[in-house]
């Protein structure tokens, strides 16, 4: 009897996922994580064509069977056997090419004493492709480009930024007050390799310090959508209560997702010493009780931070290539 479960392979990606008998290829691929562009889900758009390089499918708009070498439509299809699509419009994490949008400014709010959550609206979103956890841009004229984590998911029709600002960090500064007067700014994205392009097979340890939850959102609103089935845990650090601008949103993940959990570290809660250099962050991830050999690894913060942890989650026993972060690609060691 032929399986009722077929696995199917993307090119040049080289992403794979599970499709069940009967179910359409498209729904699959977004069970897993995986973008496909999509827009009519009938076979119209044509957005999310591939072209099979292997196996058998069948069109389920005129029951025809698909062969090597025929284009098919991924919401259109159903698997034979197992597959392996030839689309290019699915990239593998990191491999976005990065390029300049004009973005609409929507909203820019203040949501705590020095941070700033800001909504920007691109006018062709789909012409936008990143995967969760990567970075964009504000390109002002005459200015370095400011460098932000994308707070949103692939999914979400605009883009969200958590911004920290005060009057002392200039740069910050700057793309706060342009973004509030300015009804247009100038963005270049994606950037970033520590991001997913699937929902991993592994259990999934998120480490963030300060805004450095920007990315750990993005991540989580992204795995949300999936079918991740894995233990997702939080550890979140800031220095002081008021700087953990959005607990109640973690708190309410942890509410609403049984695979999920929060763990704030701050370093005026009572009994804590918050020694400098992240040590309390690190301390309380180590004492996480994790089976290091078996877990996946994303952290944002400082490069102390980042290597600190890195440093001690490697010799517990974590594999380096399970360690994600975009520290070790934008400030790499000597």
């Amino acid at each position: 009897m032929a399986s009722e479960h077929r696995h199917v392979a993307l090119l040049p990606s080289g992403l794979v996922f599970g499709v069940a008998a009967q179910r359409d290829l498209l729904s699959a691929a977004a069970s897993a994580g995986i973008n496909v562009p999509a827009a009519c889900r009938n076979g119209v758009c044509e957005l999310c064509e591939a072209r099979l390089r292997a196996g058998r499918a069948l069109n389920t708009r005129n029951q025809q069977t698909i062969e090597v070498g025929e284009r098919l439509m991924m919401c259109r299809s159903i698997a034979l056997t197992d597959l392996e699509l030839e689309i290019s419009a699915v990239m593998a994490a990191g491999n976005n090419q990065p390029g300049k949008f004009q973005a609409k400014v929507v909203e820019v709010r203040s949501i705590s004493h020095d941070v700033y959550r800001v909504e920007l609206q691109l006018p062709r979103r789909r012409e936008l492709s990143f995967h969760a956890g990567q970075y964009l841009s504000v390109n002002l004229p005459d200015a370095e480009p400011c460098y932000f984590s994308i707070a949103s998911s692939p999914s979400a029709r605009n883009i969200e930024l958590h911004i920290q600002a005060t009057p002392e960090w200039v740069s910050a500064q700057k793309v706060i007050d342009a973004l509030t007067s300015g009804g247009e700014v100038t963005l270049e994205l994606p950037h970033g390799k520590a991001c997913l392009a699937s929902a991993p097979a592994k259990p999934l340890l998120l480490v963030a310090a300060g805004t450095g939850f920007a990315q750990m959102k993005s991540l989580v609103d992204y795995l949300r959508e999936t079918s991740y089935d894995q233990p997702v845990k939080l550890y979140w650090g800031v220095r002081r209560h008021e700087d953990m601008y959005l607990r109640a949103l973690a708190q309410q993940w942890q509410e609403e997702w049984p695979r999920f959990t929060f763990l704030p570290v701050v370093g005026d809660d009572e009994d804590n010493d918050w020694a400098g250099h992240h040590d309390q962050l690190v301390r309380a991830v180590l004492a996480s009780g994790m089976d290091w050999s078996s877990v996946e690894v994303h952290a944002s913060g400082s490069p102390t931070m980042v290597y600190t942890l890195m440093d001690a989650l490697v010799e517990a026993g974590l594999p380096e290539s399970a360690f994600f972060s975009d520290v070790l690609e934008y400030a790499p060691r000597a």
